[in-house]
Order: structure tokens, then sequence, then C-alpha cells
């Protein structure tokens, strides 16, 4: 008898548990076999023998004897709910090895482990992946950018299925440099400059959170730039002799110099030919005189000298005929507006503005041009032209004294040789030996009493020179105030030392509870008993945005106890002062010396202020492997952005990147300054410092003062020779600037990089005709045309609607000579471009006009200084 177990958990006998033997018969050899079957459940197992294992047999008997089954061993399956070990996220490189450690969590029997990748089953077939069946690991031998995914161990068994925690691999690629690009062309066309070559980011570029490249985008180098040699004549041969032609003939070549380095040719010819008989050639090449018989020879030279005499004398006549003839018949006493009068005085120039180039960034030795017309480089930065002598007789112009003018704080003379004359009666022809402080006047008296100087407590820039009846102009240079003395304000015989200083005020003397602030610097001209027959015009640079109407702007003048008091708000009428404001400077007509400033009221959030934005770098003297950036936010105005360069100089600071223009609008929000992008495994900077903030008041009411923020960074090696990185300069909710500094941080790859090369001026004053871009005589026939009303209309106020000076001509109206304050105006507006083109178009319109104008302006100058005398 042969018994089958099948399910058999625990030990049997004679008897079953809920099951019945069945019989039957083996088809092959007929042997009986009794099968027993018996199901027995988990809980009936533990009830019996616990969860440990254990073994059964199954034993069968008849009267033959006995017979035993092998053992057969029970265990309980199960699988526990928690891994071993998960896998952990991670971010791997591209081409880099991917390792995923998975240990599946216990189990009878022993689990299977599979991975899936986004859910999905990941299969071992591709290349590069790899199963570590014995420790379960999944091994990805290069990891490529499809790589990236979430990854899930799973481990399963008879019990059930357990899932790891997702792990989160990464496969990032780090950034490449490109090649460099070529060198670009050197900025400048003659002279030393700068050239720049670049390179991306993009070999490859960076991917998943890849590091971007370390190094810099950017190199900069130094360049020189051979100059062109434009090609000049050379003296002429002597003339050839006569020749059979009845010609001679001389050459010159184009060798003083030679055109050299794209160089431009001498213009015009190089062989000259002329008629060496006076054009008296017969057709057989003998002279007239030669082939006459000797009786025609007397008589032909008298009627040839008679002949000439008697032209020689119709010219004449003719001409003072014509004369007579214009004197009695012009409309205006002299025709200015013809075209005769425009080229008797007018000449045609072309006045070329140079490229903006900022001479602080870097060191430029640019040579000058001479092929070009003359070229003004910089406000108020006057040169000693010689142009003005093509524009009208030399007989036309005013002789100048001979002066020598010396600012009190600024280096500069100015020499002008003039006819001993022109002297003031009882004055030495040498000025060298006055005293600093006294005025000389009519009969070397003078011309007022000596009294409390109006000079401020800090000056911190002034320009002193002597003026006399040629006026002339006074500036402080590189700050953007000048001041204009026009030709006749000053008394003949009469000179006067003039005056004019900038001021550092305190904001908060503007108004004691209003929120008016500063838009200029506090300007004083002296001294305080001068005495002018006509305005003076003063030019004052402001930082207000006046593109929009967002300003209530006011002139003001300081009086006693540090108080202020309005001289006229640029949009009314006054007469006692005239204000032309313009978008960075404002030009001011004014008879009464003293303290001016320009102050705004904003009339909402809107109205803003010019911020001008640099960047100057200094190692640390402290740290030899220290170096210092130096954030400034000033006013938009050159004396402001002037007091950081000269700061900057005394330090050996250099600018680093080109300022910036911002605006700062008046919402009350801060100014905030960050640095960005420093190389991190270069470059350490000082913690918390890497964002800096100034308050809105700090800012709104600076009044031309800089404000200054520091960032303090050290290398890790003296290797480390360049530093680049962004500054950030931001007005929350408002517009942001950034400063890119690129820059070498060795004190022997640093070239001398000097602060002003072009723009630096130093000429303080000029007199007589070279300070007015209008000559003289030009000047005073514009004047006795328009001052006087004519049949036509053409008076000054229609000159003044053609210079586009439309507003306000109440003021003109009560002057003695309207149309000389307003050239007076048009010289302080054009003084930097010298355009004389505009007043020539605008005279040339003037003639066209045919409708009469009749309006009049009635003013007296008892009235217009009455209303002077009610603003104190």
């Amino acid at each position: 008898m042969v018994a089958r177990q099948r399910v058999l958990p625990l030990e049997l006998s004679q008897r079953s548990v809920g099951g019945w033997p069945a019989d039957f018969h083996r088809w092959n050899t007929g042997l009986k076999i009794r099968e027993v079957m018996i199901n027995v459940s988990r809980q009936q197992v533990e009830d019996f023998h616990g969860p440990e294992d254990y073994w059964c047999l199954c034993v069968a008997w008849s009267h033959l004897g006995t017979s035993k089954s092998r053992k057969a061993t029970v265990r309980i399956a199960y699988l526990r709910k928690n891994f071993e070990q998960d896998p952990q996220g991670t971010e791997v490189p591209l081409n880099g090895m991917i390792v995923l450690h998975c240990r599946p969590p216990e189990g009878v029997p022993v689990a299977e482990v599979e991975w899936l990748k986004n859910e999905e089953p990941l299969s071992f077939d591709d290349d590069g992946v790899n199963d570590s069946r014995g420790d379960h690991n999944l091994i990805i031998s290069e990891a490529r950018l499809s790589d990236s995914g979430n990854y899930t161990c799973v481990a399963s068994n008879i019990v059930a299925k357990r899932r790891s925690a997702t792990a989160t691999v990464v496969v990032y690629v780090n950034g490449g440099w490109s090649s460099w690009t070529d060198w670009s062309p050197c900025n400048v066309r003659c002279g030393r400059g700068v050239q720049k070559r670049s390179r991306t980011c993009t070999n490859p570029a960076p991917l998943n959170g890849g590091a971007f490249c370390e190094g810099m985008s950017v190199q900069k180098s130094t360049c020189n730039t051979v100059c062109p040699v434009d090609g000049s004549w050379g003296e002429w041969s002597e003339w050839s002799l006569c020749s059979s032609e009845c010609e001679r003939q001389r050459s010159r070549e184009c060798t003083a110099p030679e055109p050299k380095h794209g160089g431009r040719l001498c213009d015009g010819v190089a062989l000259a030919t002329d008629n060496c008989t006076g054009g008296l050639c017969t057709q057989n090449r003998k002279l007239l005189h030669d082939a006459k018989p000797q009786g025609v020879e007397s008589s032909s030279d008298v009627a040839l000298y008679s002949g000439l005499a008697a032209g020689v004398v119709t010219v004449v006549l003719l001409i003072v005929a014509v004369t007579l003839y214009r004197r009695s018949q012009s409309e205006y006493g002299v025709d200015v507006i013809d075209s005769s009068a425009l080229t008797g005085g007018f000449q045609s120039f072309s006045f070329k503005t140079s490229r903006q180039a900022n001479p602080l960034l870097i060191n430029s030795s640019l040579q000058p041009d001479l092929t070009v017309s003359r070229t003004y480089t910089s406000p108020m930065c006057f040169q000693d032209s010689i142009d003005k002598e093509l524009m009208a007789e030399r007989s036309l112009l005013d002789p100048l004294p001979d002066l020598k003018v010396k600012g009190a704080t600024e280096r500069a003379e100015y020499h002008v040789m003039s006819h001993p004359q022109t002297f003031p009666r009882g004055l030495a022809p040498d000025y060298r030996g006055v005293a600093v402080g006294t005025t000389l006047g009519r009969r070397g008296k003078n011309l007022f009493a000596p009294q409390v100087s109006l000079t401020p407590s800090w000056p911190l820039h002034k320009a002193t020179a002597v003026f006399g009846h040629a006026g002339g102009r006074l500036m402080v240079p590189n700050t953007g105030i000048s001041l204009l003395v026009p030709h006749g304000g000053i008394a003949e015989d009469t000179t006067w030392e003039m005056y004019m200083s900038i001021n550092q005020e305190d904001s908060s003397a503007v108004s004691e509870d209003g929120p008016e602030i500063f838009l200029s610097a506090a300007v004083m001209y002296g001294p305080p008993g001068l005495d002018l027959s006509c305005p003076i015009a003063m030019t004052i640079a402001h930082c207000a945005e006046v593109a929009a109407d967002n300003w209530t702007i006011r002139l003001k003048r300081h009086i006693q106890d540090n108080k202020w008091e309005e001289v006229m708000s640029v949009d009314e009428e006054s007469t006692s002062c005239y204000c032309l404001l313009e978008a960075q400077r404002c030009h001011v007509l004014l008879e009464h010396p003293g303290r001016y400033a320009l102050v705004g009221e904003p009339l909402n959030q809107e109205a803003a202020k010019r911020l001008r934005l640099a960047v100057f770098g200094s190692p640390d003297t402290s740290n030899s492997l220290g170096f210092t950036l130096r954030v400034y936010c000033v006013d938009d105005t050159p004396h402001a952005f002037q007091e950081v360069a000269v700061g900057e100089r005394s330090r050996g600071g250099r600018l680093l990147e080109e300022p910036k223009i911002m605006l700062f609008r008046g919402n009350t929000f801060s100014l905030q300054v960050s640095i960005q992008d420093v190389p991190q495994l270069l470059w350490s900077i000082k913690p918390f410092t890497t964002c800096q903030e100034f308050s809105f008041s700090q800012v709104w009411a600076s009044n031309q003062r800089p404000l200054q923020c520091a960032f303090s960074l050290e290398r890790y090696s003296h290797s480390s020779s360049q530093l680049s990185c962004k500054i950030s300069i931001r007005q929350v909710t408002g517009e942001e600037q950034i400063l890119q500094v690129y820059t070498s941080v060795v004190e022997n790859e640093k070239g001398p990089v000097p602060f002003f090369t072009q723009s630096d001026c130093t000429i303080t004053s000029q007199t007589g005709s070279r300070a007015f871009k209008i000559p003289l005589s030009i000047r005073q026939r514009i004047s006795a045309t328009f001052d006087t009303a004519n049949a036509n209309g053409k008076d000054w106020q229609l000159l003044a609607q053609k210079l586009h000076i439309d507003r306000n001509l109440c003021y003109f109206a009560c002057q003695e000579s309207p149309s000389s304050v307003i050239l007076s105006l048009w010289e302080a507006q054009h003084q930097d471009s010298g355009d004389l083109d505009s007043l020539a178009s605008a005279l040339e319109e003037i003639g066209k006009v045919q409708s009469p104008r009749s309006a009049t302006l009635p003013c007296s100058k008892e009235e217009r200084d009455s209303e002077f005398t009610k603003l104190g």
C-alpha cells in the first residue's frame, strides 16, 4: 500500500482530520493505491506548533507491515514591510556612473527584486544598464540624459509585493566654454584703445543644474592703432622757362608728408601750367607787339593805358553808388537777413561732436585728426580756437586786453595780446601785480566798499577772472557750471574781478516742512556790488527727469540765516529773471549777484531724478590677496561725479565699467546694491555684505553728495589674477541697472588709466571775442536790426520765436536791447556745439516772413527792479 501526501501540515496516524481515503489502481502495474488529502489552515498550524518550522511524515500500515514517507518540512511564508535599504536619489554628470542600492525586506521565501523607471519596468537589455542580482543594486555604467528619472525598487514573493521609496536621478551637464572669438577691431581709429574677444558657455550649455563655466566670458586687451597720416603738398618748384608754346610749368609733390596708413591723398593738381605772355601769343608763336609795325606800337600803348584808367574810375564810381543806394533803401539800416550779410560775417563751418568715449575707462592717447573741423569734446571745456578768425575780419573784432587770468583753485592761464590803449585809464599794463580781491575801476578807484564776503564756509570749486568791456566767459571746469558776461555789460575803462563758486547745501534748508529737494548744486557769483548794464547768462546742470510734467521746478536765491527765497518758477512769467530749462541743464538770465540753486517739488510718485552709477576698484592695502569694489550712486551732474573721480584718483582707484544712468523715482522705495556671480572657487566675499541698501531719503535728498558702498573680496591664491562679477543696482519695485566688472587685480598688469584725458579741462575763463560764438560785428548788426520794430514785423519777438525762445517774452521787453539778451541766451545754449547754422537758418526764415506782427510788450526798468526787490 502506498500513501501519497499532497498537503500534510500535521503528523497523521490511523485517522485523518477532515479527509477521506480514495482508492485506485495504477494502470500499468495494477497496484492498489490509497491517496489521502488533508487541508490545514495557517491558524491551525500556529495553534498546534507556533511560528517555528516543523516537519511531518505519512505512515501507512497493513498486515504486511508499516511504511513511512520522507519528512516534509513546513514553514510559514511572509514578507516584511520595510526595506532594509532604500535607493537614494543622486545627481551624476553626463557619462558618469549611476549606482542605486536596494536591500529588500526580509521574507520567506526570499523576495524577488525588479526595478521601475517612471513606473515602467526597467529593461536590462539596454546598453550600459546592469543589475547586480547578488545584492540587487542597479548600475548604469555611462549615464545618458535619458537616464534621468524616478527609480523604484520592487520586492515580491508569494505573500506580498513591497515598493521602496522613489529615488530621483538627475543627469546634469556642466557648461563648457566655446572657442574664443577673434579679437574685435580696436575701438579707436587712432592711438591707444581697447579691443575685446568673447566666448560663450555653450560647449555644451549647462543643463539640469550643471555648473556654469568658470572663468571670464570677455577678455580685454589694450591695442595701438597706427594713426593715418594725410598727405600734404610740398613747395612748388620754380617756373620753367617759357616754351615755344608760350607756356611755363611748375610742379609739386605730395611728400610733406606722404600719405601713410590709409591717410588721404593730397587734393589738387601736381602740375600747374601758365601762359607766360599774358595771352598775347600769335599763331606763329610770336608775341603780338613783335608782329606789329613800330607806328602802331605807340598808339596802341596809349589806348591801352587810357582804357585801363577809365575802367578803374568807372568801377569805383559804381561801387560808391551801390553802397549809397543800399544805405538809403534798406528797411533796417543794415540788412542782416539776406544772404549778403551772412556771407559777410558767417562762414560755413562744420562742428563735429566727438565720440562719447569715457576717458576714465581707458588710457586714451588719441592723436588729433587734422582732417576734420574743430571738435568740442566736453561741456564748458573751451579750446584756443583760431576758427573764429574765419567768421569775421580781424578788424571787426575788438582787441582784447593783455590779461593773465588765473583761477583761485584751478590751474588755468589764458594770454591774449592787445593794444596798450585798451587798458582802463590809470591801470598799469600788467595785471599780475594786482592782489586777489582788489577791484580796479575808473581812474583806479574801487567800485564798491569792503564788506563781509559771501564766500561759503566750505567752497568746493571756485573760478576767478578779470573782465572788462569786451565781456567773456567764466567756468568751473568739469562741473557743467558757467557764466557768460555779454560784450558791453561792463562799462568802458572799467574792470571787475568776478568769481563763481559751487557749494554743498543741506537739503533740509530748502524748506522747513515741504517736499522740495535740491536738483542742482548751489552756485554763487559775484562780487556783491557788481554793476552791469545787461543780464549775465548762468548755466547750471541739474539731475531732474523733465521729460514728463512730474515736477515743479523753481529757482531760489540764498538769503540770511541759511534760508532760501523763491525767485521764480520755471513755468511762470517773470520780469526779474529768465529760466530756460533743458533736459540736463538750465540757463538763467540774472542781474543781481548771489547764490542760486534749482529746487524741485515732486507732483506725484512718478517724479524721478537721474542717478549716475559707477564702480571703482583697487587692491586692499592691508591684505595682499584682497580687492575692494566701491559702488557710487550720485546725482547725474558733472560736478557730483567729479567729486567721486577726484576722490578715487587720490586713493588709486580705477573705473571698471562705463557709468550708467538710472531713474530713481519718488515712490518712497529704497535702493539696493548687490554683488552677483562672484567665482566661488576663486574668490570669497566678506559675509553679510553681498547686498547693501540705501534708504529712500538718503538717495532722494543726497544733494550732489555721493553715496558709496563697498564690497571686500579676497582671492584664495595669488594665481587668481582676474575678477569677473556683476553689480546690480535697483530701486525696489523700480528700475534696475547692471554694471559688469571684468578686471585684472595684479598691479603689474594694470596700465595707467588717467581720470580725465580729453575732458579734464583746466581753463577757467575766456575774455573778449574768443568767448563768443557769434562775432561782435554780426551781433551788433543783428541787434541794430531787430531791436526796432519795422513795417514787416521783423523784430526781436520774431527772432526769439525762430530761435525757439517763445515764452516769458515780457522779460526781454524790459531790456534795453532785447535782441542782444536773446543772443546771450543763445550763446549759453550753444557754448558746447558751436552750431552757427541754427542761427543762420533762423535769420533766413525771418527773411521769408511777410505778415506783420503787431503785439507789443511794454515794460519799464523801474517795474522790473521793483519786482526783484519784493523777493527780498
